[in-house]
């Protein structure tokens, strides 16, 4: 498993480690003992899972990144876990992304 907290990422404010089911594996930084945003990143998954199979298969959805104008959240999921970091955006990433109006975005 990564360790995040030994060898955090470039910008890493916080990550969480989930199981298939939401339970917190393993937790650091901003998002330590975060319930509430594994609750939150838990059901965006599900939500995933619920739109039209036609489009996108069961699990088919490996990386989310939800952007906003300070910071933000990569989602992936491998080895039947959830990965969640939560990172401090450069400057210039914004210049690249496309963030709405509201200073937020969601990719998947």
């Amino acid at each position: 498993m990564l360790d995040l907290d030994r060898h955090p990422l470039p910008d890493q404010l916080g990550y969480l480690v989930l199981s298939e089911d939401g339970s917190v594996h393993a937790s650091g930084g901003e998002l330590e003992n975060d319930e509430r945003s594994a609750n939150i990143i838990s059901n965006l998954l599900t939500l995933t899972e619920s739109v039209d199979p036609a489009v996108f298969s069961a699990r088919s959805c490996r990386k989310v990144s939800i952007v906003f104008a300070d910071h933000s959240y990569t989602i992936c999921l491998s080895n039947k876990r959830i990965y969640v970091v939560k990172k401090r955006n450069r400057p210039d990433a914004s210049a690249t992304g496309t963030l709405e109006s509201d200073g937020h975005s969601i990719l998947a």
